[in-house]
C-alpha cells in the first residue's frame, strides 16, 4: 500500500442489506456510478460479501459492502446470511434497500431490529419507485424514495449518506499529542522473515507520517542497531516505539527513563478501545492447559515461520505459565459466532480495521463473558513491562 491511499480502517464502511431481489446491487452500482456488483434478474446472485474502496462524494473515501439476501434458504442461503450479518459488524452505516413494490415485512423488520441493537446509523431506501408508483404510506418514517434504473433520488440519498458519516476529530492523533514540536522519536521496527518484503506496515507508516506532520524527528531503525541509535543521538529522544514483537530486546536496551510503547498498543488507545483490552490481559497468567484461546487477526497473511500469531505468542504463552491451551485462529473478516466457548481472545492491533468494527467486536466479546486483549498489550504483560509501556499513555 503506499503512503498517499487511503486504508480501509480509515474509511467510512457502509453496507447494504435487504431481501434477495430488492435491487441492492443496483442501488449500490447507480450510487457509485460504477459496475461493483453483480446484477441479474435472478434472486440471490450475489452470494459473498462484495466490498470496494473508492472516492464517493461528498462522503470522501469509503469502502462499500453489498450483502447477500438476509431472506434465503436451504444450506447456499444459510451462508449468504451469515455472511450478511457478518456484514453487520463491518459497518460504519447500514442501507436497508426494500422493493417498493412489495413493501415491509417480517425480514425488513428483522433486519431494523438488527441495527438498532446495535445502534448502527442507518437508512431505509424504498427502491424501484419506477415501478412501484405513488409512495406507499407504509414505508417507514424517514425512508427515502428511489429508483436505480432511472437515478431518480439517488443524488439526494449520496447527501444523505454523508451527513450520516462519522465524523473523525481532528485533534485525534495516534501518538502526536505525546510529544512536542521538535522532538526526537525512535521507531524501532524488525526486518525478519515476516516483515512484509520492500515495505513497512500500515500502523508504523500512519504513526512515521503523523510525526513529520507535526515537525517531529523520527530515526528509523531495527532492534538490533537500537543501542547504536540511542548512543549516537545528542539527547535521550522523548519517546521510543517498537513494534510489539521486538519489546523483550528492546526494553533491555532502553534505559529506564526514556518512555517506551508499542505501535499496537497506541493503536488500541488510538481506536478507543485500550481500557477494555488492559482489562483483559489479566485473564494471560491464569491461562491453563486445554483452555480454549482464540488468537484473532483483522487482515490476512501469508503466515511466516516467525508468525506471530501462530508461533510466537503460544511460545511466550507457555514461557510464562508453562501451560498449553487450545489454540484457534481465525483471520480477515472470519470471527466465531459463539464466543462464550473462549477463556480469552487475543486480538491483531487492528489497523486495518475500523473503530466500529473493533469496537462491534470487543462488544459481542463482553455479551459474551470474554475477555479480550490485543497482541502488544499481551506481549508487553508478558515480558513483565505493561506498566511501562503505559506510562507515557498517561500525561
Amino acid at each position: 500500500m503506499s503512503m498517499n491511499e487511503t486504508a480501509s480502517g480509515q474509511r467510512t464502511h457502509i453496507a447494504f442489506f435487504g431481501r434477495r431481489n430488492a435491487g441492492k446491487s443496483s442501488l449500490v452500482n447507480a450510487i457509485t456510478n460504477q459496475s461493483l456488483s453483480v446484477v441479474s434478474d435472478v434472486a440471490g446472485t450475489t452470494t459473498d460479501l462484495v466490498k470496494k474502496a473508492m472516492e464517493i462524494l461528498p462522503l470522501g473515501p469509503v469502502v462499500i459492502i453489498d450483502t447477500p439476501g438476509l431472506d434465503d434458504e436451504g444450506m447456499l442461503g444459510e451462508l449468504r446470511v451469515k455472511k450478511a450479518r457478518e456484514a453487520l459488524g463491518l459497518a460504519d452505516i447500514a442501507v436497508l434497500v426494500v422493493d417498493a413494490g412489495v413493501g415491509m415485512g417480517d425480514y425488513e423488520n428483522e433486519i431494523l431490529d438488527m441495527f438498532k441493537e446495535r445502534k448502527l446509523p442507518y437508512v431505509v431506501v424504498m427502491n424501484k419507485k419506477d415501478i412501484a408508483g405513488a409512495e406507499d404510506s407504509g414505508a417507514p418514517e424517514g425512508a427515502r424514495w428511489v429508483s436505480a434504473l432511472t437515478g431518480e433520488g439517488i443524488n439526494e440519498l449520496r447527501e444523505i449518506l454523508g451527513k450520516m458519516a462519522p465524523k473523525n476529530s481532528p485533534d485525534k492523533l495516534i501518538a502526536g499529542d505525546l510529544i512536542e514540536k521538535g522532538d526526537t522519536v525512535v521507531l524501532v521496527i524488525p526486518i525478519d522473515s515476516s516483515a512484509p518484503k520492500g515495505r513497512i506496515i500500515l500502523p508504523q507508516q500512519n504513526v512515521l507520517r503523523e510525526l513529520l506532520d507535526i515537525n517531529c524527528k523520527a530515526f528509523v531503525c531495527q532492534d538490533t542497531e537500537l543501542a547504536d541509535t540511542l548512543d549516537a543521538l545528542k539527547e535521550p529522544p522523548a519517546l521510543v516505539i517498537t513494534d510489539s514483537q521486538a519489546f523483550g530486546k528492546v526494553q533491555k536496551i532502553v534505559p529506564r527513563e526514556i518512555p517506551l510503547t508499542s505501535f499496537s498498543i497506541l493503536f488500541a488507545r488510538y481506536k478507543g478501545t485500550l481500557e477494555a483490552l488492559v482489562e483483559g490481559s489479566r485473564v494471560l497468567k491464569n491461562l491453563k492447559d486445554g483452555d480454549k484461546v482464540l488468537i484473532a487477526e483483522g487482515c490476512t497473511h501469508h503466515r511466516q515461520c516467525e508468525d506471530i500469531g501462530t508461533v510466537k505468542i503460544p511460545m511466550w504463552i507457555d514461557k510464562l505459565v508453562g501451560a498449553k491451551p487450545d489454540f484457534e485462529w481465525s483471520s480477515g473478516n472470519e470471527f466465531p459466532e459463539e464466543l462464550g466457548q473462549y477463556k480469552l481472545i487475543i486480538h491483531c492491533g487492528a489497523c486495518v480495521m475500523t473503530e466500529t468494527q473493533m469496537k462491534s467486536r470487543l462488544e459481542r466479546a463482553k455479551e459474551a463473558g470474554v475477555p479480550v486483549v490485543n497482541y502488544g498489550i499481551a506481549i508487553a504483560t508478558m515480558h513483565g513491562i505493561l506498566d511501562r509501556s503505559l506510562e507515557p499513555l498517561m500525561k
